[in-house]
Formats: structure tokens, C-alpha cells, sequence
């Protein structure tokens, strides 16, 4: 069984934070994957920080791990995109550089896809570092799901945040979903190259949204509980104008495209 993953970096090491949030994922990955062989891309778009030479030296006693470098800022999706001519895998995964693991998350999603051939695309189960559930999309988004998400104060306990995770679903069990969110999931290569991978039209947010529905009409997303991982999640679009102004128009982009 073969597997390849892809995170999309941009100044990743621009604070000590950063870095070892990457660091650490991308060591953590590539360690604990035991099931299956596993190559893990690294797409860096233009970043002034250093970050591809930093991560080709540390890991360059690590085989599993390939960088490439750009030239410009491409986005999301589109970095992403870049590794589909280059991967011969049975199961792709779209990692986010904050994303932290404590076992064999990759084999675990794989044998899940493997175990059910309708599957085409898989979520984990995703947690903040200490352990409480992320308010994450499994069901398609909707405009009042989108509005609270902006709003809300308490996440957990916000009824259209609550429809839109699914958190009154029970969670302990494997079950379809209708969005798997693009900090973390698996796909099948396949299916992936099949589709075109991402919508390089989105820049940056909801190119996963998309993609989910667009596997909709191939295959089934599962939820697959037994799989762990956790997200530092920094919702930097709060805080940054140009960042808001880029999550409206994919917003926008989005509904125009499948409708309100």
C-alpha cells in the first residue's frame, strides 16, 4: 500500500512557533507512518523566511520527505495541485503545516479507505491540542452556518454550529459525511488526479468545500473516529483585512458556483 501527502507551507519559520509546529509534523508523519510507504511533499509558495532550504536541511537524511520550492505565490490549492503529476500512491493526503499527530494516522485512514471501496475521501477525527473537539464542517456550508461561525462566542453550544459539525451525531462511530475540512483528510489518488484535484480559482478557503462537493458526485466521505489529529488553527482571517478579503470572495466563489 502506497500513500503521499502534501503540505502547502508560506513563512512557515517565521516565529519559533511555526517552525516547530512543521517541524514536528512533518517528522511525526513521516515517523509514526508504518503501514504504508509514504512519501511526504513540502510545496513552498515563495516564502522570504527561508523556509524550503530550512526544511530540505533538517530533513535531508529523511527520504520520505521531498520539497519543492516556487517561484511565486500560487495559493492552496493550486500548490497542492502541483504534486498530482508526481504521486503513484493508493491514498493522497492534503495536511495542513499545524497539524499535529501522535500515531499512525496516515495507515489507519488508509486501511478505512481500504475497507470500504464506496469510500473516496476521509476525515479524522480533529481536536485543538488539549483535546476539545474543533466546531469543523462535515455538513455542506450554508450561509447561516457561516454567518454564526463568524459570530459566535461559544462555538459548542451554537445550534447551527452544532447542525453543521454534526456534534448531536454520534461521533464514536464511522459515518458519512458531506465535508471533510482541508486541514487534514484522505483521498484517493485516484480520485483525486480523476477530479483535477483542487479549484485553483479559490486562492486561499473553501477550495476544500469545493472539493468535497465534487467527490459528492463520485464517491462517499466518511468520518472515520479511530483516526486523531490535532490542529492549532489560527483563524488568521479574523484578524488580517487582506486574509478577510480573500475569505469573501472564495465565500462568494463558492455559492455562485453550487448555489445558495
Amino acid at each position: 500500500m502506497k500513500a503521499s501527502g502534501c503540505i502547502v507551507t508560506y513563512n512557515a519559520v517565521s516565529s519559533e512557533n511555526k517552525k516547530r509546529l512543521l517541524f514536528n509534523a512533518i517528522q511525526n508523519i513521516t515517523g509514526f507512518c508504518k503501514d504504508a510507504e509514504f512519501t511526504l511533499y513540502v510545496v513552498d509558495n515563495a516564502s522570504s523566511d527561508g523556509t524550503p532550504d530550512e526544511v530540505a536541511d533538517y530533513f535531508s537524511d529523511n527520504p520520505c520527505v521531498k520539497v519543492i520550492a516556487n517561484g511565486v505565490n500560487k495559493g492552496f490549492g493550486k500548490a497542492h495541485n502541483q504534486v498530482m503529476e508526481l504521486i503513484d500512491s493508493d491514498y493522497h493526503f492534503i495536511i495542513n503545516p499545524d497539524i499535529i499527530v501522535k500515531d499512525d494516522v496516515i495507515g489507519e485512514m488508509c486501511r478505512f479507505m481500504q475497507n470500504r471501496p464506496a469510500c473516496g475521501m476521509v476525515s479524522p477525527d480533529i481536536r485543538f491540542p488539549d483535546g476539545r473537539v474543533q466546531v469543523l464542517a462535515k455538513r455542506h456550508p450554508k450561509l447561516k452556518y457561516l454567518i454564526s461561525s463568524r459570530l459566535a462566542s461559544d462555538r459548542e453550544n451554537n445550534k447551527n454550529l452544532r447542525e453543521y459539525a454534526m456534534l448531536d451525531a454520534d461521533l464514536t462511530v464511522p459515518q458519512k459525511i458531506e465535508n471533510a475540512s482541508g486541514c487534514f483528510f484522505g483521498i484517493r489518488t485516484e480520485l483525486f488526479k480523476q477530479i483535477g484535484g483542487f479549484d485553483d480559482r479559490y486562492f486561499m478557503y473553501f477550495e476544500d468545500f469545493d472539493l468535497a462537493r465534487t467527490v459528492d458526485q463520485y464517491a462517499e466521505i466518511w468520518y472515520d473516529p479511530a483516526a486523531r489529529v490535532y490542529h492549532e488553527w489560527g483563524r488568521d482571517s479574523k484578524r488580517n483585512f487582506k486574509l478577510m478579503f480573500i475569505h469573501i470572495s472564495s465565500t462568494l466563489k463558492y455559492f455562485f458556483k453550487w448555489g445558495f
